[in-house]
């Protein structure tokens, strides 16, 4: 009995000291009687220092199909893959990774075609193993996987071929220049040797190029071509498991040739998640169907009836015969491209250099940015009317001031020449004074402005963009945060009065993510949209841990206010809503005619911001409580634009407080991709209650059982099955329907809610045809009887 005892307890402690591998099989080596190795047997090739892994990989996007890849094995959540057999071919559940009778290492994919990289091929003897040594490389006979890199160089592994990102748009040649069809956009003197486990680039000259993390141990790094064509060095910290870009070679993005297409300009905001974006110049329009390219509006069909858009800091490069001139003067470079039939263009710099450039037969490859320090001269036909938004402190400064002198007569005597010249040096000494004085107060100012630029990181950012408050400025207005109005799921409202009588809601937003320069893109996009029922963004402050909007003042409240009666109004989150104008006065009761006129103003803005907006804009919480009502009941959108501040994470979260009968679509609850269609079905159920004046989670007289109910259900089978659309009419103004007058108004917007709250996203109409159906200007059909989506069979 003790001899069991004493097994049993010998067996658990080598069972907790050594816990049971996960469901994959890990081997330190693969022998010959370990093949053929399939990719269904999970199974894994560790490193000795268990460092890196070696094995199938299903691809994301199918999980019947896989590659022979390395990563790194000890870093959870997403695999970084370092190197891939067969990135581009990727093999099925029937191929293998096997050993032939003459011992080659070949990987056969179900046509039987070896698929491993190298020649002479991978050879060695029955006795050979398979191994993966602790720097990643993996090793078998002659054959190393470091002599046939892919996208991405370890440290110490020397660099010898071509490395290809892995999209195969972008390739990094001779160890010293990034290509894109056979276009170089950046290159170093000195070509790489190789990747230091310290992060440093030995390059051929013995010189070293040095990471940003300074050389910081116990991190894994690589050197990487990605997918944008950009060449970084990746620092991975294995305590978090989160990896970052500590060196970069190309410091613009939009530098890459191939970021935009034919005619386009790329623009880069580095405070964005998204650093580019594809513009086209004036003259042209968007090609269908390729976001990223540009064609002209008007041919250039007589040469000689053409004319030049001066696009300040933009460059043009790739032409069929771009053509590098030295000219005296700017009329020089503008004739050199007239008198040439296919000249579409060309560069000029103001630096007395004669600095000019023809763009023959295309346009590749442009961007903008004042480093480029010319200007380009796009070639269009006279009729075209667009205008250039491409605009420089060339076309903002005057610094000449006209000064108007006259002289009097000389007097008749004979001896004047004295007085004349005193009255000459006298008005020439005046206006060299203030012409010195003149600059001098620019030149202050100028200093100012820049050093304040510089402060805010605003240098390269266009004008016009929203104030920027101090804190105290706000802490005053608001008289110590002390006059609240409303809180909501962005954050606390006060009202405010700013030293110019300007009476302001003010909004602490809370959970906000991101840093200043994030928020400040954010509310910059917020700020240029300017719409009726939108509510106007006039400022922001951005400092001591705050996050803060300045907001238009709407006195008369959010709808709910006036739809639902005080005593009738559930808590739909622990958050309160309270009534802006700060009292408790009982709501006036909305007419039919207002109503709808609030509904179309709701739907206009919301179409505005889907359609209409340079920056696609999604909306993500409509409901009455963010709808406000101006002074003669115009209805305004309030917190557009935040859903980019918080994550998708916390507005998954936030709706399911709320609980499934709310506002929220369908894609919330299921996780999928978030569209516009989200803000289109939340838009139906608000327009609903505008119709019935009762919350749509509130049950209305039905024998169903509550979980049972649904308010879209219940509106459709009213409408058309019962066809007493009377009965979902609200019973505060129900007695004022008249059906000559208000039917066709409120026909349109119940079968328009309807049609908004279908489950799927692309039954739904877009806002913009939204609009159209409550003027009436497209011919509504019956919709589909919508559905409890949560409890639908996929």
């Amino acid at each position: 009995m003790s001899l069991l005892f004493l097994v049993s307890f010998l067996f658990f402690t080598l069972l907790l000291s050594n816990p049971l591998p996960s469901l994959s099989q890990q081997d330190r080596s693969f022998s010959f009687s370990d093949f053929p190795w399939l990719p269904t047997q999970n199974k894994s090739l560790v490193s000795g220092n268990k460092v890196f892994a070696a094995g199938f990989i299903p691809l994301t996007s199918s999980g019947n199909l896989y590659t022979f890849s390395i990563w790194y094995y000890n870093i959870s959540g997403n695999r970084f893959i370092v190197w891939s057999a067969n990135a581009n071919s990727p093999v099925t559940s029937d191929s293998s990774l096997n050993i032939s009778d003459t011992g080659e290492l070949r990987l056969i994919n179900s046509s039987g075609q070896n698929l491993l990289p190298g020649q002479p091929a991978a050879t060695g003897s029955r006795n050979s193993t398979l191994i993966l040594e602790d720097g990643g490389n993996l090793v078998y006979g002659n054959w190393r996987s470091f002599d046939y890199p892919t996208d991405t160089i370890l440290p110490n592994q020397t660099l010898k071929t071509t490395l290809h990102s892995k999209n195969g748009k972008f390739s990094f040649q001779n160890r010293k220049s990034l290509v894109f069809n056979s276009s170089e956009y950046w290159s170093t003197d000195n070509p790489f040797q190789k990747l230091e486990e310290s992060g440093k680039v030995v390059q051929d000259n013995g010189a070293t190029l040095v990471s940003s993390d300074f050389g910081e141990p116990n991190r894994f790094r690589r050197l990487t071509l990605d997918d944008d064509g950009n060449l970084r060095i990746y620092s991975v910290d294995p305590s978090t498991d989160e990896q970052e870009a500590v060196w970069l070679a190309v410091q613009e993005v939009c530098t890459v040739h191939g970021t935009c297409g034919p005619n386009a300009i790329c623009m880069n905001d580095a405070s964005n998640s998204d650093p580019t974006s594809c513009v086209c110049p004036p003259g042209f329009r968007k090609i269908a169907n390729d976001n990223n390219s540009c064609e002209i509006k008007i041919p250039l069909r007589n040469p000689r009836d053409t004319k030049f858009l001066q696009l300040d800091y933009v460059n043009f490069s790739g032409g069929a015969n771009q053509s590098n001139l030295n000219v005296q003067n700017f009329s020089m470079c503008e004739s050199r491209c007239l008198a040439n039939l296919n000249c579409l263009g060309f560069g000029f710099k103001y630096d007395g250099r004669g600095y000019c450039v023809l763009q023959i037969d295309r346009l590749l490859y442009g961007y903008w940015s004042p480093g480029t320090e010319a200007a380009f001269f796009l070639r269009v036909d006279k009729s075209e009317t667009d205008k250039s938004n491409f605009t420089g402190m060339t076309s903002l400064l005057e610094t000449t001031c006209p000064v108007n002198i006259s002289l009097p007569f000389p007097p008749e005597e004979s001896d004047t020449t004295t007085r004349n010249i005193v009255i000459i040096c006298t008005l020439f000494a005046a206006e060299l004074i203030s012409g010195v004085l003149f600059f001098w107060r620019f030149l202050k100012k100028y200093i100012k402005y820049r050093d304040m630029a510089r402060t805010f990181g605003l240098e390269f950012l266009p004008a016009g963009g929203p104030k920027r408050f101090t804190y105290a400025e706000l802490k005053t207005a608001t008289n110590d945060f002390s006059n609240l109005i409303g809180k909501g799921g962005f954050g606390d409202v006060y009202k405010g009065e700013l030293t110019d009588h300007r009476v302001v809601a003010v909004k602490c937003l809370k959970n906000v993510t991101g840093g200043d320069a994030e928020f400040w893109a954010e509310v910059t996009i917020i700020a240029r949209m300017h719409h009726l029922n939108l509510v106007r963004l006039w400022g922001f402050c951005a400092e001591k841990g705050q996050r803060i909007l300045v907001y238009e003042y709407v006195p008369n409240g959010s709808l709910d206010k006036y739809l639902f009666p005080a005593s009738r109004i559930p808590s739909l989150d622990k958050e309160e809503e309270m009534d802006p104008s700060g009292t408790d006065v009982p709501k006036p009761i909305l007419d039919w005619n207002i109503r709808y006129r609030i509904a179309l103003g709701v739907a206009r803005a919301i179409a505005y911001l889907h359609e209409e907006c340079l920056e696609w804009v999604l909306h993500c919480d409509i409901k009455p409580e963010n709808i406000l009502l101006g002074d003669d009941f115009c209805p305004k959108i309030s917190d557009f634009g935040l859903a980019k501040l918080r994550k998708k994470e916390d507005m998954v979260s936030m709706s399911r407080i709320r609980g499934t009968r709310g506002y929220m679509a369908p894609e919330w609850v299921k996780m999928d991709p978030i569209t516009p269609k989200a803000d289109v079905y939340s838009f139906g159920m608000v327009l609903l209650e505008l119709v019935s004046g009762v919350r749509n989670f509130d049950m209305q007289g039905s024998l169903m059982d509550s979980e049972d109910w649904y308010f879209p259900r219940w509106a459709f089978d009213k409408v058309f099955k019962e066809m007493k659309v009377e009965d979902i009419l609200d019973r505060q103004i129900k007695h004022c329907f008249d059906s000559r007058l208000h039917f066709d108004l409120v026909d349109r917007m119940v079968k328009t809610a309807l049609w908004c709250l279908q489950d799927r996203p692309e039954a739904r109409p877009s806002m913009g045809k939204v609009a159209k159906m409550l003027e009436g200007t497209v011919e509504i059909t019956e919709p589909k009887k919508p559905t409890i989506f949560y409890l639908v069979d996929e």
